[in-house]
């Protein structure tokens, strides 16, 4: 296949850019001496997961057991799953296990960790549990001086399960927009989860494992001190958040949707195309942020950016393709009906989410058809 034969709306991945992006951050991990673990939820593509690996990450990060389950049928055993663990989701981490997933499941309260403790009692397993740590105060864990800290690795430990370790996601480093932020972000994630683990160690508690991460966080560290290992997922394609957090520049942005113009509102210098909200998301991650995106920014076929025009409005199955401030009224010229285009998303992982398939464009031209998955 070529870009030509596919039908539209297609979601596609730059080949060459994933791989540079992979290599970036894997040469960043090493050079930082910590184990890399990606997160998978971004892309949910054995072939994707295939490259990380292949370039020197050990083991993966998952947002589902769906994840799970389905990378461990593809042979890869090592998985966190990020996700503090609900215990109507126990029998199916206990499924896991016992097809010989080295899974480790995660727990922010006492409750959480009691009803871990019981459920592995009475099925007789000793699940690897990591403690979250809020770093941020952006969503959950608790924090690194709070004494529920310790009363959850005690009850864990004491329960019989295996202590192993403590994580973060500094997930306010979207935040900001400046270098100098995201290094404070990045070691304010990497103080506070050491800080945690040094408060259960010195509470005679194992914790061996010392895992953070976020894509900015990850690239912005200056040192990893106590740390054994990093999580990021959405750097393997970028998106336009991340350029407006200041991590990655368009150029590297390596998914994008192909789309085609189906008509235009000349008076109001719109083109319309096939791909709505249905093939972008909803997702408007941009709007708060230093630059407004709209539903993302328009590339010609080959991938060149346009940069004054936007994905403006979007429908279920239309999307208004516009210029930034003044109206073009000669948009019919410049994008005739069956041009097409490329949209780059503002959110990769909302993106990937909409499509049954990548179609992955290689440095020739040729195009392969890259499954991803659903559910949970």
């Amino acid at each position: 296949m070529n870009l030509e034969s596919l039908n539209t709306p297609a979601a596609l991945i730059d080949v060459v850019r994933m791989h540079r992006n992979i290599e970036r951050m894997q040469r960043r991990m090493n050079a930082l001496g910590v184990k890399f673990r990606p997160h998978v939820k971004t892309t949910k593509c054995e072939q994707v997961v295939k490259a990380q690996m292949d370039a020197g990450a050990q083991g993966i990060t998952v947002s589902t057991l769906k994840e799970a389950e389905q990378f461990l049928a593809r042979g890869i055993r090592d998985i966190v799953y990020a996700v503090g663990m609900a215990p109507t989701k126990l029998p199916q981490a206990l499924a896991l296990r016992r097809q010989g997933c080295d899974l480790k499941i995660v727990a922010d309260s006492v409750v959480c960790a009691e009803a871990i403790v019981a459920f592995g009692r009475e099925h007789n397993e000793r699940f690897d549990v990591w403690i979250e740590i809020d770093v941020d105060g952006h969503r959950s864990g608790i924090a690194p001086e709070d004494d529920t800290l310790l009363a959850v690795a005690a009850t864990l430990s004491n329960g019989g399960m295996h202590l192993g370790g403590v994580l973060a996601h500094a997930g306010s480093s979207y935040d900001y927009d400046t270098h100098e932020d995201l290094v404070r972000i990045a070691e304010q994630e990497r103080a506070g989860c050491v800080r945690a683990a040094e408060r259960i160690r010195a509470a005679g508690l194992q914790c061996d494992v010392v895992s953070i991460g976020s894509t900015p966080t990850a690239l912005a560290a200056e040192h990893l001190e106590g740390v054994t290992e990093v999580r990021a997922g959405v750097y393997v394609m970028f998106d336009l958040v991340m350029h407006n957090v200041g991590v990655n520049n368009t150029s590297e942005i390596a998914l994008s949707v192909l789309t085609t113009v189906i008509g235009h509102q000349r008076e109001k210098g719109w083109a319309i195309v096939d791909a709505g909200w249905m093939a972008m998301s909803r997702d408007r991650g941009t709007h708060r942020q230093k630059r407004d995106f709209g539903y993302g920014l328009v590339c010609l076929e080959n991938g060149e950016v346009r940069g004054d025009y936007l994905m403006s409005g979007a429908n279920q199955e239309h999307g208004i393709v516009s210029r930034s401030g003044t109206p073009d009224h000669e948009i019919e010229q410049r994008f005739p009906i069956g041009t097409r285009l490329r949209i780059l998303p503002n959110h990769a992982c909302a993106t990937g989410a909409q499509h049954p398939a990548y179609h992955a464009v290689g440095p020739d031209g040729r195009v392969e058809t890259w499954p991803r998955f659903y559910g949970w």
